[in-house]
């Protein structure tokens, strides 16, 4: 018993030295002034910021990124976001490296620092060619692990007027059942009814069972939302054939839809351009 004690005391010892865990979600925005701030407030506001669309059309990539532990992860995030104003993000590790990347870019990024492994926040990320009027974190702990998944709740001004809402989410992987799987996607999800424009909603949402698929068509079929149908189809799939990654939408036209191929990570981005 003294052994298992102190083996299971080391174990823990050892969890909470490598990671380090939020008590709430917490949002790390770069204002193209390579100004890397947390927001207390968990949301960010710019209420003055520019139209996102370019010629009344959207380009989005929707990439789950392994961390960037590919070493090849930097050119190839440059060429599939080459021509995109939106780049929905999973798995991004706010290394050194990324830091950098994003500074010398142009792109207005918004990070949720879900968890930090040696230091190191992870979570979702969105990439965007303006700032959004509106930004917020969401986290859900994973019931098992306690790891934390993330997803940024967004705001942009679109030239017709309207409004658009894009989300960018990681989905609850690990449960037994679909409780915690369903909270998360209810806490996005009920943010979306009080929204009447357009809708963009992605990302890595480990569909992995018809379980999970009813959750998600019951949750997004409610508030109008159509899945982005790719062909040919070349998305990351569980062992039983079901893809990982998904793209719905909302009142916008999809004008193109493609999932290149790459080693970049262990998930194929997803490219679609719309129409207003």
């Amino acid at each position: 018993m003294i052994i298992l004690a102190v083996v299971s005391i080391g174990i823990i010892t050892s969890y909470f030295t490598i990671f380090r865990i939020p008590d709430s979600a917490t949002l790390i925005v770069n204002t193209k002034k390579n100004d890397f701030h947390k927001n207390s407030l968990q949301c960010y506001e710019n209420p003055t910021a520019a139209v996102i669309d370019v010629d009344s059309k959207i380009d989005v990539l929707v990439w789950n990124i392994f961390k960037q532990s590919k070493n090849n992860w930097q050119q190839q995030l440059q060429q599939y976001s080459k021509h995109s104003q939106l780049a929905l993000l999973q798995e991004v590790s706010m290394t050194e490296a990324f830091k950098t990347y994003t500074q010398q870019s142009a792109w207005f990024s918004s990070h949720v620092d879900a968890f930090r492994v040696f230091g190191t926040s992870t979570g979702v990320l969105t990439l965007s060619t303006v700032s959004p009027t509106r930004a917020c974190a969401h986290i859900e702990y994973e019931p098992w692990i306690q790891l934390p998944k993330s997803g940024i709740y967004a705001e942009f001004k679109l030239s017709d007027g309207r409004k658009l809402v894009v989300v960018n989410l990681h989905s609850v992987n690990f449960t037994y059942g679909v409780k915690e799987y369903e909270l998360q996607l209810l806490a996005l999800a009920g943010a979306l009814k009080k929204h009447q424009g357009p809708i963009i909603f992605a990302g890595d949402l480990n569909a992995w069972s018809l379980e999970r698929i009813s959750t998600i068509e019951k949750q997004l079929n409610e508030i109008g939302l159509i899945e982005v149908k790719f062909e040919p189809d070349n998305r990351k799939e569980f062992i039983n054939g079901m893809a990982l990654d998904y793209v719905f939408y909302r009142q916008l036209t999809v004008l193109n839809a493609q999932t290149p191929v790459t080693n970049a990570s262990d998930h194929n981005p997803l490219k679609v351009t719309f129409g207003l």
